[in-house]
């Protein structure tokens, strides 16, 4: 027997989900309470102290109540892997961090809450869950996705056909990128251990350049199986003193984004934005630079 315990699954009060907990053992969610409402949050101190061999976190995209111990439930995530609980999550493909642009140009909407990369790349298997548009739409108007109140805004924004069957698309090429990197990694890296493929990414302050050149760079990076850098040269224009406040909230977040994403973040000042790229490329081993 394993011991499996549930963690956090959203059931959003479907009937069929709920009776598929029945019977399990369901751990106590921690209450919380923000801006007068009674709220509730996966109890990761629980999680570690009773231990299971593997524990049940469903809505991995989903952001923590504000205070809590880690910003978001991925965070939550690692803690309890940390502890050599396995875990089982489930996760949106427009939750994944590098492909949010793609996500918005298909959909039009911008979704805020995502889940770096790496967090795919650990899995020891990812798993997709598809249905074709119209299974989908039938069981979104059956009330088996949202509850009905929902329904008609999830009709006119992500649930249409045209942009199920891109995201599908997506969700496939995804999983298949991830079993392509696990034969790499697992076969063909055994037989020809060294890998020289290393990426560098260079950003300026420019808040939606330097967060398409992240995002790209981690995909090339995650598809590599690579170690990947982001340069950021500050000459005296780019000098906290003469730049806005706004693109210095932007940088600082972007720095946290690409390190998120797994990336080491190095940061200089020059006025030769040529020279320092040239020269961190010199001083990385073997390091391929990828400049957008």
């Amino acid at each position: 027997n394993v011991n499996v315990k549930i963690g956090y699954v959203e059931t959003h009060g479907r009937k069929e989900t709920e009776d598929l907990i029945n019977g399990l053992d369901v751990i106590t969610r921690r209450e919380v309470f923000y801006k007068g409402k009674r709220l509730e949050e996966l109890d990761v101190n629980a999680i570690l102290l009773l231990h299971p061999e593997v524990a049940i976190v469903d809505e991995l995209a989903h952001t923590n109540i504000p205070g809590s111990k880690n910003e978001k439930r991925w965070q939550d995530v690692l803690e309890i892997l940390d502890a050599g609980i396995d875990v089982i999550s489930a996760v949106n493909i427009q939750h994944i961090e590098s492909i949010n642009a793609e996500v918005k140009n298909i959909t039009g909407v911008d979704v805020k809450e995502r889940i770096p990369d790496k967090m795919l790349q650990i899995a020891d298997e990812v798993v997709n869950i598809d249905l074709t548009a119209d299974e989908l739409i039938t069981r979104l108007k059956e009330g088996k996705i949202y509850d009905h109140a929902k329904v008609q805004q999830a009709l006119t924004n992500f649930f249409q056909p045209e942009k199920i069957l891109q995201l599908r698309e997506l969700a496939l090429k995804e999983v298949a990128g991830q079993v392509e990197r696990k034969v790499d990694y697992q076969i063909t890296a055994k037989q020809t251990p060294f890998r020289h493929e290393h990426f560098l990414a260079c950003i300026s302050s420019n808040h939606e350049i330097a967060q398409r050149i992240i995002r790209k760079t981690a995909r090339l990076a995650s598809y590599y199986n690579s170690n990947w850098y982001v340069l950021y040269v500050q000459s005296r224009k780019e000098a906290m003193n003469k730049i806005s406040l706004a693109a210095q909230r932007h940088l600082i977040n972007n720095f946290k984004n690409a390190t998120e994403l797994g990336a080491e973040v190095i940061q200089k000042k020059g006025e030769n934005i040529a020279s320092s790229i040239i020269e961190t490329d010199r001083k990385s081993t073997r390091l391929n630079s990828s400049h957008i």
